[in-house]
């Protein structure tokens, strides 16, 4: 059976013998498998009370790139005791796939920072959130001066400038992601499906690529990152809200998920920054701008198709071949390299733009 080569669970260096029973299948849809339910019974020696576990856990991750896996345990030993209120998440990587499970110690902080890794893995293997960092981050090295129908982009004049615009648009969408999964959370706002959320995840990147072509809040970028927020705040709810686990771990797990995103986006922020930076005064970054825009709304779009009609159109391997890792950071700093080249040979003709101040912009 699969799940013999793939679970073990033991203590001391020893592994107990499993044995495996039922197994129920959970479908969203017809011939599509959600997830599935495997019963099973560990043979532990009498006289064995362990108080750490060592349990190994590895199921798909060999077969699907990029799996994450989450165990949880309700119960726990401490001095002797078993404490039946006692939670504990852990969580598996390809890398980590064997834990050391201390039931006396382990408590919510230690639930928290595992959950942290889940998100932090979760921007690797989540390319629609780094698309959304990208459709903002194309204009934060601009002023959009003149009116909505008649105005233009033009470089921000200095690099603080710059960075506060990335630094306000991180900021909104963490205060958004916060507000919708404490309350979906604590249970005060439904959940909607997946489907949905997902669906409503990939139009916000649409919605953000296209502002940079015609803006609708010019040089207030915030206010997407703060609608986007919300959405993916209650979507993410939704990963831990099935979960048979008491509110309070359920939110210490969405809070460190949420940290660990926060930390992915900040590191394709700084990864991508000083490119867009040096690259902004050269004649080339309007038109760099129009065309990332227009790719970046047509996969969207892509995207959308694909989570409502729930049909492959190839566009998760697309974006997976730029927006994974480790290709992605090769990409990046290609991206820098060139964008310093493009710096110095406009400088080096006299092609560099003017700047503007946010002061000039209105």
């Amino acid at each position: 059976m699969y799940a013999t080569k793939h679970v073990s669970i033991g203590a001391d260096g020893v592994d107990w013998p499993l044995t495996f029973g039922r197994v129920d299948l959970f479908r969203e849809g017809p011939g599509e498998l959600a997830f599935a339910v495997v019963q099973y019974e560990a043979s532990v020696p009498v006289e064995q009370v362990p108080s750490q576990l060592d349990i190994a856990f590895d199921a798909f991750f060999d077969e699907i790139e990029g799996r994450d896996g989450l165990l949880l345990l309700t119960g726990g030993f401490e001095a002797g005791q078993f404490d039946r209120d006692k939670e504990i998440l852990v969580t598996y990587t390809n890398n980590k796939r064997d834990q050391n499970v201390d039931l006396g110690a382990r408590g919510q902080w230690q639930n928290f920072t595992s959950s942290i890794t889940l998100g932090v893995d979760h921007i690797k293997t989540g390319p629609d959130h780094i698309l959304f960092v990208l459709a903002l981050l194309l204009p934060s090295v601009l002023i959009f001066a003149g009116s909505r129908g008649t105005g233009s982009w033009h470089p921000v004049e200095g690099f603080g400038a710059a960075l506060w615009r990335v630094l306000k648009i991180a900021t909104f969408f963490t205060i958004a992601h916060s507000i919708t999964f404490t309350l979906a959370g604590m249970g005060w706002l439904p959940t909607p499906p997946s489907k949905i959320v997902e669906t409503i995840i990939a139009l916000s990147i649409a919605a953000a690529a296209l502002h940079n072509l015609r803006p609708i809040f010019p040089n207030k970028e915030w206010n997407l990152s703060f609608a986007f927020g919300l959405f993916h705040g209650m979507g993410f709810a939704s990963l831990v809200s099935d979960l048979d686990i008491s509110r309070s771990s359920q939110l210490v797990s969405l809070l460190g998920r949420n940290v660990g995103i926060e930390i992915g986006q900040v590191v394709v922020i700084l990864l991508l920054f000083p490119g867009l930076f040096m690259l902004r005064r050269t004649p080339v970054y309007r038109p760099f701008l129009a065309i990332s825009s227009i790719a970046l709304a047509v996969l969207a779009m892509l995207w959308s198709t694909e989570r409502v009609f729930e049909v492959d159109l190839g566009t998760d391997g697309i974006v997976e071949g730029f927006a994974s890792v480790p290709a992605g950071y090769y990409l990046a700093a290609v991206f820098a390299a060139v964008a310093g080249g493009c710096f110095l040979y406009s400088r080096n003709r006299d092609e560099l733009l003017p700047t503007r101040s946010l002061r000039q912009a209105g």
